[in-house]
């Protein structure tokens, strides 16, 4: 049996005249259907990167996550936040700070231990006091932190502004 190829009649543009598509019409409508799901992907990440949401100033619009009462939060205690990506650090003289989860040597998620007063990363057993500072290296600097607030008596924390620092500073405290 000879196979025949089918030929495209005047007055019926892609296809044969019984309206049936053929397999080379049909690949060539996804492969314009798939590249124009594409150009909208594209054409959305674009203005994503354009309309990002930033004030006009350029700063970051601020994201308050609400950690709790002052009154809550003992002197001397490291509260864990996973979700807020941040460890609240209440210290002895009764100034917060919000610590990041990350080591600033390689990244890697820090722990508290209580009983040793200290962060520690499992990577590279980097530590860290309660403020963050530098107790053992590889880690070179301080733990970068998150602006702190307090309001009504409430401790809020700007999780979409972390700040890097080198040290630990007295002015980086809050105090309610």
């Amino acid at each position: 049996m000879k196979k025949t190829d089918q030929t495209r009649q005047p007055g019926h543009p892609g296809g044969s005249p019984s309206g049936v598509v053929s397999r080379r019409d049909f690949f060539g409508l996804a492969w314009k259907g798939l590249g124009l799901v594409a150009a909208v992907e594209v054409l959305g990440m674009v203005s994503a990167y354009f309309f990002s949401g930033k004030k006009k100033n350029g700063a970051p619009p601020k994201q308050l996550l609400e950690a709790g009462p002052v009154d809550s939060f003992a002197r001397g205690s490291v509260n864990a936040f996973m979700g807020g990506r941040f460890f609240l650090a209440r210290q002895l003289d009764g100034g917060f700070i919000a610590l990041s989860l990350r080591c600033t040597h390689l990244g890697c998620s820090v722990s508290w231990e209580e009983h040793k007063k200290r962060f520690i990363c499992p990577c590279h057993s980097s530590a860290f006091d309660i403020s963050g500072e530098v107790l053992n290296p590889p880690a070179a600097r301080a733990l970068d932190y998150y602006p702190v607030m307090i309001e009504n008596g409430l401790v809020k924390v700007d999780i979409a502004t972390l700040k890097e620092r080198k040290t630990f500073r007295k002015d980086q405290l809050i105090y309610a």
